[in-house]
Order: C-alpha cells, then sequence, then structure tokens
C-alpha cells in the first residue's frame, strides 16, 4: 500500500504590512482574517501539518487563539517589507522537517488574506498535482474579467493614453474573440523538492484548478 504524500501548509503572516496595516489580525464577519484560513487548513484531512510563520508576537499570539501552530517565529530578515514569500517558506519546510525528522513532498501557501479558502481548493489542488507526474506546483487560478482582460489593457505616457498591446486589441475587441486569459486564485502549492532547489513556488510545469468568484479574494 502507498503511503500518502506528506503535506506541510504553511501561513505566512508578517507584521509589517504596509498596504493595510495588520492585515492579517483584521476583524472579518466577527472573526480574525487569519482564523478563516486556519478553519479552512484544520478541515482539510489532506494536510500532513500546518504551521503559521510570522515574526510578531501579536500574530502569533492570536493565531494560537484561533487555534493555529506557530511553533517557531521567523527571523526578521525573512518579514522585511522587501523579503519574499519564497525564503519564508523554505525556512519553515527547514524547521519542521528538522524539529520532525521527517520529509515533506509538498508545501501549500495558505494565504492568511484569503478567507473564503475552502478544503476542498486544497483537495482539487493536490489531486492535480498527483495526476500530473511532472508537475513541479500547482495553482488555483481565475479567468481574467473582460475588463481586465491583457488586451484590453492601456498605458499613459505623457499624460496620453494607449493600449499596451494594440494589434491584439485590433484583432479581438469583443470578449468571444479574445483567449481566455487567468488570475491567480487563493492557493498554492509546490513539491518540496523544487522550493528547496530554488525553483519557486511557481515552478514549471505548474497545473491549474480553476476557482471562481468570490472564493479569490484576497485583502492587499
Amino acid at each position: 500500500r502507498l503511503m500518502p504524500p506528506t503535506v506541510l501548509g504553511v501561513i505566512p503572516a508578517r507584521g509589517g504590512s504596509r498596504g493595510v496595516p495588520r492585515k492579517n489580525i483584521r476583524p472579518l464577519a466577527g472573526r480574525r482574517f487569519i482564523s478563516w484560513t486556519i478553519d479552512a487548513a484544520k478541515k482539510s484531512r489532506l494536510l500532513t501539518r500546518t504551521v503559521v510563520s510570522t515574526e510578531d508576537e501579536e500574530i502569533a499570539r492570536v493565531a494560537r487563539e484561533c487555534g493555529g501552530a506557530v511553533p517557531f517565529l521567523r527571523p526578521a530578515a525573512l518579514a522585511t517589507d522587501d523579503a519574499k514569500t519564497l525564503p519564508a517558506l523554505v525556512h519553515a519546510l527547514q524547521a519542521m522537517e528538522s524539529a520532525e525528522s521527517r520529509r515533506y513532498d509538498y508545501v501549500l501557501t495558505l494565504q492568511p488574506t484569503s478567507p473564503f479558502l475552502l478544503p476542498e481548493h486544497v483537495g482539487a489542488l493536490l489531486d492535480a498535482m498527483a495526476r500530473d507526474g511532472e508537475a513541479r506546483s500547482g495553482q488555483t487560478v481565475v479567468r481574467c474579467p473582460h475588463n481586465h482582460h491583457a488586451w484590453n489593457q492601456r498605458e499613459v505616457v505623457g499624460g496620453r493614453v494607449r493600449f499596451k498591446f494594440p494589434a491584439e486589441r485590433a484583432g479581438a475587441y469583443n470578449k468571444q474573440a479574445k483567449p481566455v486569459h487567468y488570475v491567480f486564485g487563493n492557493l498554492v502549492a509546490a513539491r518540496a523538492s523544487a522550493l528547496l532547489e530554488g525553483a519557486g513556488f511557481f515552478a514549471e510545469p505548474s497545473v491549474a484548478v480553476e476557482i471562481s468568484p468570490p472564493y479569490d479574494f484576497d485583502l492587499d
């Protein structure tokens, strides 16, 4: 009998957000933002372990009060305004593998600012990756609205506006003629090996699972 894959869920929740200060612990429908993501992770039976990665003592306390696990604090150097998410994920992966003396197969990035994440999204994404033996990552995606489509985008130069892709726009000005484009949904998964090799959490080839609004909502 094959053993199920080991899956580490990481909820990255640094304290220094500038766009929406303290957004990870702001209230939403009587609860903290981060609590919605913690609950979705706990309801998914496919996650071997889920941890919150933060450098912030208050966020750590709130996460624990919401039922989240915070077994370590993220180094401050990985939580600056210029810090990228990838090093924080690698730090969490290495910390948990060392603490538990085990190897994880997958790492899921569970955004605390995506409160409408469902356990079904986790299952669908892991299933999609399992079906594609070459997949190094996977992500949920949402169809791009017509008005936001790349071929409708404009740029302003010297106070004058023009289409960014004029030739494409001229050939497909209505939405029926445009190819379907997608934007990021609410969840990304990567093979642990891809993260450790520096390939990133969008390592190619990457499989897609389409979801619909409002599940893609992200507070940013």
